[in-house]
């Protein structure tokens, strides 16, 4: 079964989510724990949380195939201790977050080192920032998702998300996501049959699917390897329909939240219908 939604507004409550994605159309959705653009944010109220958990249950949605995003304004492989006590603290607050929704993964972007410790010391530190909020919350996996690579950012290599996973203690509690964008633009062809299947092998031999815990299904406005994070809506960008063809009908994304993030939100219904036109 393929689950396919769109990360929705959580605008005047998280209670408000499953409506919201509801409302399009949606077999699954992603939505921001708090305000992406700030720091602090109030608690959840009792309220929230059982409305939150009542409408899921209403319109369908069980924990599998919700996938909640982080802020972005956290970096967990943040060169500078402020930066990184700062973000691992948002961090927490999040996954907690997820915990009381009774959500069992929690997306996030791993980090950047800003030109100031390299590469390997970054993803270090955002290990060292998954394990610690491991230990601070049950039953919530951090799911690493992959980057186009712009600017500083690490996460672009599968072997970057290896080298994370490598050094989480918790091995039953770290997963990724596949953002189909920034694999194109990180520099892995996906648009044909054969690269697809190479890269997607590639993948396992160095990841591993049995890590996969969601993919965020985007068109690319910018091309293979230009390390820049443009999203575009499904078919008018320049990845072409095959891709989409090859995953609706690939029974590796079978059972896993398969998220829209494209740029025109109101054409998200009539995106999820072609997604599933696709299937044959």
């Amino acid at each position: 079964m393929k689950y396919v939604g769109a990360h929705v507004s959580a605008a005047g409550g998280v209670e408000n989510v499953p409506f919201n994605a509801h409302a399009i159309g949606a077999k699954a959705f992603a939505f921001f724990t708090k305000n992406q653009r700030q720091w602090f944010a109030a608690p959840y109220t009792e309220q929230n949380i059982e409305l939150f958990k009542t409408r899921c249950e209403e319109f369908g949605y069980s924990p599998d195939c919700i996938l909640p995003h982080d802020s972005y304004l956290i970096n967990l492989g943040h060169p500078q201790e402020e930066g990184l006590n700062k973000s691992r603290t948002a961090f927490f607050d999040e996954m907690k977050r997820c915990e009381q929704l009774g959500l069992n993964r929690f997306n996030f972007h791993p980090g950047s080192h800003l030109n100031l410790i390299s590469e390997e010391a970054c993803l270090n530190r955002i290990a060292e920032s998954v394990n610690l909020a491991l230990e601070k919350t049950s039953g919530v996996t951090a799911v690493i998702e992959n980057t186009a690579g712009q600017g500083t950012n690490v996460g672009y290599r599968f072997e970057h998300l290896a080298y994370i996973i490598d050094k989480v203690e918790d091995k039953t509690r770290v997963g990724v996501c596949i953002d189909t964008a920034h694999t194109l633009a990180a520099g892995y062809e996906i648009r044909n049959k054969e690269d697809y299947e190479a890269t997607f092998q590639k993948f396992d031999a160095i990841v591993g699917f049995h890590y996969l815990r969601g993919m965020h299904i985007n068109d690319s406005k910018k091309e293979v390897a230009s390390r820049v994070d443009r999203h575009d809506n499904i078919g008018e960008g320049i990845m072409g329909m095959d891709l989409f063809r090859f995953i609706m009908n690939d029974p590796r994304f079978e059972n896993m939240p398969l998220i829209l993030e494209t740029p025109d939100e109101t054409l998200w219904p009539q995106e999820i219908q072609l997604l599933y036109s696709l299937i044959h």
